[in-house]
């Protein structure tokens, strides 16, 4: 599977030539590709918007590949693949729980290396699509009115349209009347679709605290 124009692959290589040549093999399968020596100038060129793939050497001078990898952890369009020549297990491994896609050694075989970054790109664009939801979602949080909004929490709680009028000190009706204005405005065709889009995007507004046992604090 080969790249379009707009999948972008960052290349973080101290080797020159090394890095010239992974270039080539990506820009040769149709993926748009910059290169950078070391973590700190690839972090210069930051922010990035929309998904993309950045392959990096494991032992970077100055900020190491790792180091690179947990500064970029709060931005998971952004996938890691790291290229290494010699990779101790601890190391793998940390990288993997850390969400990296694939550890490869050198010398590095091109089909891995595709097969690995086109993996990376279709996570970051699965993030990217759950990140466009949640801030969808969100912003359709934010028309709610208060009372809306504590409607909502308690559909999302599994509450009743009865329960939540004698919560709210309401009538049913007006409860239903609510809840109709609740659906619609966060455009959910039932209520497990919007317990659903509130769990993806928690923390929520909506999504009601956990509750506390007082048990626990004695």
């Amino acid at each position: 599977m080969t790249g379009e124009a707009t999948d972008i692959v960052f290349v973080v290589e101290r080797d020159d030539d090394l890095r010239a040549r992974l270039s080539g093999y990506l820009s040769a399968s149709g993926f748009t590709v910059k290169g950078f020596s070391s973590a700190e100038s690839f972090l210069a060129s930051l922010p990035i918007t929309g998904p993309a793939c950045v392959v990096v050497d494991q032992h970077l001078p100055g900020l190491s590949g790792p180091d690179l990898q947990r500064q970029l952890l709060d931005n998971p369009v952004l996938a890691v693949v790291f290229i290494t020549d010699s990779g101790d297990v601890s190391t793998v491994v940390q990288a993997m729980r850390d969400g990296a896609v694939d550890f490869l050694m050198k010398p590095i075989e091109v089909d891995q290396l595709i097969a690995a970054v086109t993996r990376g790109l279709q996570k970051g664009t699965r993030a990217e699509t759950a990140r466009q939801v949640r801030d969808t979602f969100l912003s359709r949080v934010e028309m709610l009115t208060a009372r809306e909004r504590e409607v909502a929490m308690r559909l999302v709680a599994g509450r009743s349209n009865k329960q939540i009028a004698s919560e709210l000190g309401t009538t049913e009706k007006t409860a239903k009347v609510h809840r109709g204005h609740v659906m619609a405005k966060l455009k959910v065709g039932s209520v497990a679709e919007l317990i659903r889009l509130a769990e993806e995007t928690r923390p929520s507004p909506i999504v009601p605290p956990a509750p506390t046992d007082s048990r626990l604090r004695r």
